[in-house]
Formats: structure tokens, C-alpha cells, sequence
């Protein structure tokens, strides 16, 4: 056990006095000689520390932490993170008893002790049995615009966006799948700093400005993921967007092998986008410069290095303090073609394939009620005429699944067992007889839960995560 551990265990159970916490704290100042200050609800520590000359770190410098023990501070947290380099600034959020909020931010100055920093303390035991997650954490300075006439170019939302918000850097359209003189109902508007995102937001809350007299849907965008620059060096595979929907794999494969032939491994297409795998990594990186902006069946297509999903630190954070691992797994990259989508180039969780499409597992529902008025007409329907958005839960996304793969569906069955105070601990097994032929027809979750509730939908995600990692459709 490192001694921070040691310390932190020899201190569990025993809460401190606050002139005890005074004193500590006062200690750690005077030892490192770094100042803090405690203001809107937050307690920083250096920003800058002693003697920094210069701007702040750049983007890409500051890392998230959650799950952190409540009467934890800055006297144990300190020692642990400078253990990936020197701190720039530690904020730790702090309720007004005293205790922390559970989760923190740490800057340091490079981006290589940030990484460092996810890398030996994502899922440190920072007391015993107390584990810690650690994730990148960048200033979001972009904004979702919903709801987008989508006969407007990118230079008119744009200039809508300049008059009425300050700090603008640049908007981001993409084509409409099917026709591509529209946009696809939504953009991206990115700012100079998260302060002037966070003003242009408030300013443009829906019912106080609609712009060519449409109410429009405002929100931040999901960030991109960020992988790190040794995780990136090893990529050899390329995402290709804004294709024609006829643009067929083979298509594709041609027009990527033309600049040297046999390079391209194979093609994964997925309605207007596609995933070029090359066998060699310097063959996807010239293949990307030269195949970037070119047309194919009519359209200008554009061309990145794909972006893995590093699993250790792919993390959602919770600003109540708690964050939870997320299961990302594949190259995955949204493509909706409604006005809801947020994220650029998010990854779907638990991504797995439904007639071609990437699709989240299960994916975020807009939970809004609606009033029924009198004499408004409901019309029947099928759950599988729906979109994937409208299931919030892993057992009908499950269901869905099944359907539209053409198989039975899911088959529930119950076990139980009692745990060592009493409780009746459940779990379910889900079979799925359609695919009886494969290596495996059944799934179960190695966790048990306490309500039948919570069961289904564990195994029902468990069984998700599975296919998505095992099969190919």
C-alpha cells in the first residue's frame, strides 16, 4: 500500500475537528507555498502556484475527479496528484457544512502529466476500499442549435449567431443525408471560452430570440472524446463522412485504393458515413490528406483519423460528485437525422448495430410531458415503427433489437439466492433461441441486484454489451 494510502487509512473513521482541518490545511500551504481560496462554493488551491510566470496550461491540461471521500481535503488529495507532475490549480468543490461535494478538478502544466495522471489514478485506492475516478476534463465551449430552418447555409446561421451572441469562432453544418443542398436541422456553434458558450446560452434561451422566426433548441454539445497523442499514433483506420446514401463499400474501397492500390484492408459503411480500415498506419494518414474534400458520386466528402475509445478512461461525469465507467467500445460515431443530436463525434455507449446504424444502448430520452387537449387525434402504432430515441430502457432497446435482427425475442428467466445478512439477491439469465446455432445463446450478468426491476435491466444491458462486442452484423 503507498504511504497516502497508509496515511489516509490510519486517519479512516476519525472526523476531524475544524481547527484540526485549519491547521492541516495551513500546514500544506506553508509547506508547498501555494495559496487558496474558498469562493462560489469551491476551494482552489494555487491558480497560479509560486513563482508561475505566463498564461494558464492550455486546453487538455486539467483532469476530472469524482467518487472522492467527503471529509477528504486537500492535505491527502495533494500529495496523491502531484504524483503525476506539478499541480497549476486544484479546485474542490465544497458543501456548506464543510465537507467536499465529492469531486474535484486538477490542472497541471502539460497535457503529458494530465494523461499521466488518468493513467496511474483512474481507479486509485485513495483509502482503503475507496477508489477514485479520474477522467480528461476540457472547458466546453460548444453549443447544440436544435430546431434550424434546414433550408439555411452555413454562412446565414453563422451571421444569425454574431448578432446576437459574442466570442464567435465557427459554426459546423453537416449535409442532410438524403438531400445534401439542406442541412440536417441542427449545428454546432463554437466559442472563443467556455464564459462566452455559457453568456451566448443564457442569451439565446428558447422564447428570447428566434431567429427567422423559429423557436430554437439550445444546449451544450456533448464534448468530443479525447483520446491521447500515443493512443492516436497507432490509429489506422479512417472516418469518412457526409457520403451519398448509394455510395456502396465497394465504391469506396476504389476510390481510397487509387492513390496505392491494395492499401485499404476493408470498408464499413453505415448509412452516410463509413470506417476505412488500411493495413498500414502511414497509408491512412497519406490516404487522409489526399482523399480529404474530394467528391465521390457527387459529394464532398470529409475524411479524419478515426477515434478510439480508451475504455480506462472514458468516464461520464455527474457534477453531484459520482461518475460511472462508461462502456464504449467501438469506433463508433452518431448519425441522427433529426434535430436532437449533441455530440460531434461521440461515440455511442454500449454501440452496437441495428440494420446498419450505430446505435446507443440504451440511448437519452427527452423526458418532456405533454398535455393531451380535447379532441386531439392518437393514432395506434408499433414500438418497432419507432426511432431508437424513443426507448430509454435496456430491456425495450433489447426487444427492439431482436426485431429488426429478425429474431424471437429475449427470454427472461429468474434466479435467485440469499446473501450472507439475509437479502434475496436476483439475477437474471437472457436467452435469445434465434441464435442457438452460435457460440452462445445466453447471457447473464455477473452482479446481482436487490429488486426484479433493476435485474432485468442489468442483464438486459449485459446481453447488449455482449452482441456489440462479439457479433457481426
Amino acid at each position: 500500500m503507498h504511504e497516502e494510502n497508509k496515511a489516509a487509512a490510519n486517519g479512516c473513521g476519525k472526523i476531524r475537528s475544524g481547527a484540526q482541518n485549519g491547521a492541516a490545511l495551513l500546514a500544506l500551504m506553508e509547506k508547498t507555498g501555494y495559496s487558496m481560496v474558498q469562493q462560489n462554493g469551491q476551494r482552489k488551491f494555487g491558480g497560479p502556484p509560486p513563482g508561475w510566470e505566463g498564461p494558464p496550461p492550455p486546453r487538455g491540461c486539467e483532469v476530472f475527479v469524482g467518487k472522492i471521500p467527503r471529509d477528504m481535503y486537500e492535505d491527502e488529495l495533494v500529495p496523491v496528484f502531484e504524483r503525476a507532475g506539478k499541480i497549476y490549480e486544484l479546485r474542490l468543490m465544497m458543501e456548506f457544512s464543510g465537507e467536499n461535494r465529492g469531486y474535484a478538478f486538477v490542472m497541471y502544466t502539460t497535457k503529458e502529466e494530465a494523461q499521466l495522471a488518468i493513467k496511474i489514478l483512474n481507479n486509485y485506492e485513495i483509502r482503503p476500499g475507496k477508489f477514485i475516478g479520474v477522467c480528461v476534463s476540457l472547458d466546453n465551449c460548444r453549443l447544440f442549435i436544435g430546431a434550424i430552418p434546414k433550408d439555411k447555409k452555413k454562412e446565414e446561421i453563422l451571421n444569425e449567431m454574431k448578432k446576437v451572441t459574442e466570442g464567435v469562432v465557427d459554426v459546423i453544418v453537416y449535409p442532410n443525408a438524403t438531400d445534401k443542398t439542406k442541412n440536417r436541422g441542427f449545428a454546432f456553434v463554437e466559442y472563443e471560452s467556455h464564459r462566452a458558450a455559457a453568456m451566448a446560452r443564457r442569451r439565446l434561451i428558447p422564447g428570447t430570440f428566434q431567429p427567422w422566426g423559429h423557436t430554437i433548441q439550445v444546449d451544450w454539445a456533448d464534448p468530443e472524446k479525447v483520446v491521447d497523442e500515443e493512443t492516436m499514433q497507432r490509429v489506422k483506420v479512417l472516418y469518412v463522412r457526409n457520403l451519398m446514401i448509394s455510395t456502396t463499400e465497394d465504391k469506396i474501397k476504389a476510390e481510397f485504393n487509387k492513390f496505392k492500390p491494395g492499401v485499404v484492408e476493408r470498408v464499413k459503411k453505415l448509412r452516410d458515413y463509413a470506417f476505412v480500415h488500411f493495413f498500414h498506419r502511414e497509408d491512412a494518414v497519406a490516404a487522409m490528406s489526399i482523399m480529404n474534400g474530394k467528391c465521390i458520386d457527387g459529394a464532398s466528402i470529409e475524411v479524419t483519423l478515426a477515434k478510439p475509445v480508451n475504455k480506462e478512461s472514458s468516464w461520464k461525469q455527474h457534477f453531484n460528485g459520482q461518475i460511472s465507467p462508461s462502456s464504449e467500445n467501438l469506433l463508433g460515431f452518431p448519425n441522427k437525422e433529426d434535430g436532437t443530436q449533441k455530440s460531434l463525434g461521440k461515440p455511442a455507449s454500449l454501440s452496437v448495430r441495428l440494420n446498419g446504424q450505430h446505435s446507443p444502448s440504451p440511448p437519452e430520452v427527452e423526458r418532456s410531458t405533454y398535455p393531451i387537449f380535447p379532441g386531439i387525434k392518437l393514432t395506434p402504432i408499433s414500438m418497432y415503427s419507432l426511432k431508437l430515441s424513443h426507448f430509454s430502457s435496456a430491456v425495450m432497446h433489447l426487444d427492439y433489437f431482436c426485431h429488426k435482427n429478425s429474431w424471437a425475442p429475449p427470454e427472461y428467466c429468474l434466479y435467485s439466492t440469499t446473501s450472507q445478512d439475509g437479502k434475496v439477491l436476483l439475477v437474471y439469465k437472457v436467452l435469445i433461441s434465434s441464435i442457438a446455432d452460435d457460440s452462445q445463446s445466453y447471457f447473464m450478468p455477473e452482479k446481482l441486484c436487490t429488486t426484479v426491476e433493476d435485474a432485468k435491466e442489468l442483464a438486459a444491458q449485459f446481453t447488449l454489451l455482449h452482441l456489440g462486442k462479439h457479433k457481426h452484423f
